[in-house]
């Protein structure tokens, strides 16, 4: 099953960024072209339903063509987005770093969330913009503490990429992570979620990042560090995890600031980000207009 949420032109429902003007948005099933909505605000409301599985695949509400879709987010206001850094083996080679023992974790608000095809204003406080593709999931049901890896990957409703916009000179402003990875406005996160029946739990998906069509980072979720189950397991010794909630797996080697010489991005250049049977993130850098 695919699940997304888009904007509508209806009565807002829902807290979302980036809606239309006097619109709202709306969690839909993806069938081939058409896209039905659900009668959920958004996919984190639709997962919140202890039957959202039987929910969604009866929905029968109005239906939109897909190329007419304007894509919000995937979820538009979970509660927690949690981020793993030096996940990848070959990324955690490319930054010299030894294999770590234990996830690296930041986070991120709720507020840095585009929608698939939404434009990355380029902030004007930076001169380092950079990509980091990542694969990332949803938890689907309330995940309690200190969850078995089983128990953990049961709590998975499903993968969906994610682009994780990184500000490097102000993420190097200090050991600390957080102002050069929450910037506002600043990470793609879609077109939908994909349930793991329908990618293998993602357990070897191709993830490639391209700038202007030249690509950047290729490598598969098979090289990850910490698998999504490993993860959310360790997430929930220390706090719960609810329904909605974004988790980014981290990213491959190829980021712009590992190269020599280093390459960040530009207004004007496209960004494309693909994970292999889930979906494409396409976004335009933009100039900042204050």
């Amino acid at each position: 099953m695919k699940l997304a949420t888009i904007r509508t032109a209806n009565e807002v429902r829902w807290g979302s960024p980036r809606p239309k003007a006097g619109g709202g948005t709306a969690a839909v099933r993806i069938d081939g072209d058409r896209a039905v909505e659900t009668g959920a605000p958004d996919v984190a409301a639709l997962l919140r339903r202890p039957d959202w599985r039987t929910y969604a695949t009866a929905a029968d509400g109005p239906a939109h063509d897909m190329a007419t879709l304007d894509l919000a987010p995937v979820v538009t206001t979970p509660a927690k987005i949690f981020c793993v850094g030096h996940n990848y083996r070959t990324h955690i080679a490319e930054m010299g770093r030894e294999m770590p023992s234990y996830p690296a974790l930041f986070a991120k608000f709720a507020n840095v969330l585009l929608g698939a095809r939404d434009d990355i204003v380029y902030p004007g406080e930076t001169e380092q913009l950079d990509w980091e593709a990542e694969l990332g999931f949803v938890i689907g049901s309330r995940l309690h503490r200190r969850a078995t890896k089983e128990e953990a990957a049961a709590a998975i409703a499903g993968y969906t990429v994610v682009n994780d916009i990184s500000l490097r000179d102000w993420q190097w402003r200090s050991p600390q992570w957080l102002q050069g990875k929450a910037w506002e406005a600043s990470t793609p996160a879609g077109p939908w979620l994909v349930t793991g029946d329908e990618v293998g739990d993602a357990a070897d998906l191709e993830i490639r990042c391209e700038v202007d069509g030249e690509v950047m980072q290729r490598s598969r979720t098979s090289d990850l560090l910490f698998t999504p189950a490993d993860i959310a397991a360790y997430l929930s010794t220390f706090t719960t995890l609810e329904p909605g909630d974004l988790v980014l797996t981290g990213t491959p080697g190829g980021v712009g600031a590992a190269r020599d010489p280093k390459v960040f991005l530009k207004p004007g250049q496209v960004v494309r980000t693909v994970v292999e049977g889930i979906g494409e993130c396409v976004n335009t850098i933009v100039v900042d207009k204050p």
